[in-house]
């Protein structure tokens, strides 16, 4: 049996209504986990990405008013 037979002759609001429900009350909290996971970890991401051209911009405007000391690394 196909999927399309078992829910051909249901009314609509079953397979609009009741089968998402469902399947959000039995799968919602693993997909708030994983949604959650990839918010957080995108959060992070961005966090060290402004973290390092925090450096990046430090290290260039403390060693660029010194041209002297840039042939020493």
């Amino acid at each position: 049996m196909a999927v399309k037979e078992i829910f051909a002759g249901l009314p609509w609001w079953v397979k609009w209504v009741a089968v998402p429900v469902i399947l959000i009350v039995v799968f919602g909290g693993l997909i708030g986990s994983v949604v959650g996971f990839l918010i957080g970890l995108l959060f992070k991401i961005l966090l060290a990405a402004a973290l390092i051209a925090g450096v990046v911009y430090l290290v260039r405007k403390f060693t660029g008013s010194s041209s002297s000391s840039r042939g020493e690394w």
